[in-house]
């Protein structure tokens, strides 16, 4: 009997999973068939217990409760009682957003950075939103809008940049970086562009609560009157949505009527760059984008903003001009370089940033200190799980040397750490470590294929 139910749930789990992805895909044809259209129904999409369920599935387990301090554990004991009373409060009217909570997390530089943690049924109907939304607006967004967009990856943008400016006719690019984006989106704008395509006025409500909910600093509640809420799940979505009308389309715009040459554009969030044939197309956009940020509350960070020659030419018009090998730029945890393959052919290089591993460093040091009296094993498996997330991340084609250095640091700091728990040094001998290395830190690896390959271009 109890193997008969069993069936029977799965079956029904199955069956909801099926209509809820039917809902999705009704919805995206009607965005894809037509762009004026704005959808008046979206929230009962949302409100759906079976959506609720599949939300709460999503949510990291372990993550830290909110301000209402209910974990994913604690709300599944009781969950299709908790998501039937969440769902009949959505239909309502009666749901209530709740404050985000603050904490600090230290940095490696002796400064705190600001963490957001939501709460539990906020998180769930966020995340319930956002799928429901998705299939708008990923109908919507442009090709070169890569960050938090289902299927696309921080690889995808950086293979779609390095490929763009290999086989390009690219010479310049703007390194461009908006000033505390997240914190300073403008609420009123923000409605304003969501309304564009959204006229349910159930997702207005709740977007409002959102970000006005306010945050929970030592024991106080503190309004919030511009940027999206720290740490929430749609907090992503609604800023590819800012981003999207008051960057995307205005550059899309500017450089198929405005430039005089090829302009590329890849964007991760609110990290981008833009790529340009001619200097003065360059210098023109930056002058303009400054301006068309200024319009909605926004501004570039003119300290990190940097307009440098780059490209397959950059190297010889340098040289001819008695000038230095071209700079690098930074983006999405790499430095950017021009250099040559073997053949002699230009391609972009790019290696881990030297501030992005110092800084691991520094938080594995710290933690190798909290750790020096475990057990060999347990360290070791900490430390080969440290190493295949680097690996998974920075793995990429002509990047093997900067993998090889960060092992090497690791190596070090675990000989130095096993050294000072031990009363007679000499018994880490190189050898030792030798065997310890060869059984937990694993070799470096490239785990991602060339761009060119990724993206399946020639």
């Amino acid at each position: 009997m109890a193997k008969g139910n069993m069936g029977e749930q799965t079956r029904f789990w199955t069956q909801g999973q099926i209509d809820l992805q039917h809902a999705l895909d009704r919805i995206r044809e009607v965005a894809r068939r037509d762009k004026d259209e704005r959808f008046t129904a979206l929230w009962h999409h949302v409100y759906n217990v079976n959506r609720l369920r599949q939300a709460y599935f999503a949510l990291k387990r372990n993550a830290a409760p909110g301000v209402d301090e209910v974990t994913w554990h604690s709300y599944g004991e009781m969950l299709e009682e908790n998501l039937k009373d969440l769902s009949a409060r959505l239909q309502r009217g009666a749901y209530k957003a709740r404050p985000v909570k603050r904490v600090y997390i230290p940095k490696p530089d002796g400064r705190e950075r600001p963490i957001g943690i939501t709460a539990l049924e906020d998180k769930i109907v966020q995340r319930a939103t956002v799928e429901v939304l998705n299939a708008v607006y990923e109908e919507e967004f442009l090709g070169f809008s890569y960050g938090f967009r289902p299927g696309r990856s921080q690889h995808d943008a950086l293979d779609a940049a390095t490929v763009a400016i290999e086989q390009r006719k690219i010479s310049w690019v703007l390194d461009a970086d908006i000033k505390g984006f997240f914190d300073t989106i403008d609420h009123d704008w923000m409605m304003r562009f969501v309304e564009h395509r959204i006229a349910d006025r159930r997702v207005h409500r709740h977007i409002k609560k959102w970000l006005n909910a306010g945050v929970l600093e030592d024991e106080t509640v503190r309004t919030v009157e511009e940027g999206t809420p720290q740490g929430g799940v749609i907090s992503p979505l609604l800023a590819n949505i800012y981003l999207h009308y008051t960057l995307d389309l205005w550059a899309h715009s500017w450089r198929k009527h405005k430039a005089r040459g090829e302009v590329i554009l890849v964007r991760y969030a609110d990290d981008f760059i833009v790529g340009f044939q001619y200097k003065d197309d360059a210098e023109r956009f930056h002058t303009e984008l400054g301006e068309r940020l200024k319009k909605f509350n926004l501004s570039l960070n003119e300290e990190k903003t940097r307009l440098i020659e780059f490209g397959r030419f950059a190297d010889a018009n340098r040289r001819g001009r008695g000038e230095k090998k071209p700079e690098t730029f930074n983006f999405l945890g790499f430095t950017h370089a021009c250099a040559k393959t073997r053949n002699g052919k230009f391609c972009v290089l790019r290696t881990t940033m030297a501030k992005k591993k110092r800084a691991k460093l520094a938080d594995l040091a710290e933690e190798m200190r909290r750790r020096m009296h475990h057990p060999i094993r347990e360290t070791g498996e900490w430390l080969r799980a440290v190493l295949d997330g680097h690996y998974l991340y920075y793995g990429v084609p002509r990047n093997g040397r900067a993998l090889s250095a960060f092992r090497y640091h690791i190596y070090m700091l675990w000989r130095k750490t096993l050294r000072r728990r031990s009363q007679k040094h000499n018994r880490i001998t190189q050898s030792y470590m030798e065997k310890l290395a060869q059984q937990w830190l694993p070799p470096p690896r490239i785990t991602h294929p060339y761009p060119h390959v990724r993206l399946k271009t020639s």
